[in-house]
């Protein structure tokens, strides 16, 4: 198949183009200038060349403004809200005006659909939360539901994505390997997450299967609490967590985005994507860590309930 590719150049978007690539397929990046390179597009102008995105037979759009890239003022905020919105109403528009649209748009949302949810579980069908990542993610799904009528559409709810090139986990591991990481908070909060690898396995699953279509949560069925996520971090690197963050001190380093980013609990869960027949490489926490941070120590899964069985997460 031929894909073009929003965010080609991110963490996820280079994996997924690495694995496309492996098995074949041909990735077209979008791109902002006509170096020929790729598909020019502009999400700020709402602009895309359209005769170059004509052919191809699916399009997934993992570009955005990076959430965590400077501290959340009124102009950031509003940066991180259009990168997505008009970004996603740019592809939505074209495949409309496309004379033959694809037959598959994968476009990438967050659990941030949920805001603070305390111990909740949250399936798809569970209703967004309020405040401003919540928002971001509706004006974000919206966006991408008018491709509805011309495709396929897959919305794929990404969690923290862990991987050791990039993400909330690479930025964790300096302190923790210095002995200085700690809960952060009360450390009662949910963390959603999911390994690379999986992430990317989850897409082409639901690329390869055509009766998958709707929303789909990319997170690991075994959620866990930021204080079982800073123990089981620990212990796979063998150092002490002695150093917890209170959510006081955050608040004043990070200003909104603590509560936003470290604070609010969010227990998502990935039901639809099990009904739809994935299997997780890393279901467990602990087996996704000491694969990615010690692939030739042997892993003892199952350190962290499914909790899509309903069971509350813990360590053994």
């Amino acid at each position: 198949m031929k894909f073009a590719l929003s965010g080609a150049s991110g963490m996820i978007g280079s994996a997924l183009r690495r694995s496309l690539e492996n098995d074949q397929h041909e990735v077209i990046p979008l791109v902002r200038s006509n170096s020929g390179n790729g598909i020019p597009w502009n999400p700020e102008k709402q602009t895309i060349d359209l005769a170059s995105l004509e052919g191809v037979d699916g399009i997934i759009h993992l570009a955005g403004e990076n959430i965590a890239g400077a501290r959340w003022t009124d102009a950031f905020k509003e940066k991180v809200y259009l990168s997505r919105s008009q970004g996603t109403s740019t592809l939505s528009r074209a495949i409309k005006r496309m004379d033959r649209p694809p037959s598959l748009f994968v476009s990438a949302s967050a659990t941030g659909y949920f805001g603070d949810r305390g111990d909740e579980r949250l399936t798809e069908d569970s209703p967004p939360g309020i405040g401003f990542l919540p928002t971001v993610c509706r004006a974000w799904e919206d966006a991408a539901r008018p491709a509805a009528l011309e495709t396929r559409l897959i919305v794929t709810r990404f969690g923290m994505v862990l991987a050791r090139e990039g993400g909330a986990l690479a930025k964790m591991l300096l302190p923790f390997r210095l002995g200085l990481g700690g809960v952060v908070g009360s450390g009662q909060q949910y963390m959603s997450w999911i390994s690379l690898t999986d992430a990317v396995s989850a897409i082409r699953h639901l690329i390869d299967h055509d009766h998958a279509e709707g929303t789909f949560h990319l997170v690991s069925p075994s959620p866990v609490t930021n204080r079982e996520f800073t123990k089981t971090l620990g212990n796979v690197l063998h150092r002490p967590t002695l150093f917890p963050l209170p959510a006081g001190i955050a608040r004043l380093l990070m200003g909104e985005m603590a509560d936003g980013l470290l604070l609010s609990s969010a227990r998502v869960l990935p039901s639809r994507l099990l009904e739809a027949g994935f299997r997780f490489k890393h279901p467990d926490l602990r087996s996704a860590l000491v694969s990615i941070l010690d692939p030739n120590r042997p892993s003892r899964t199952g350190s962290v309930a499914d909790d899509s069985r309903g069971e509350k997460g813990r360590e053994h």
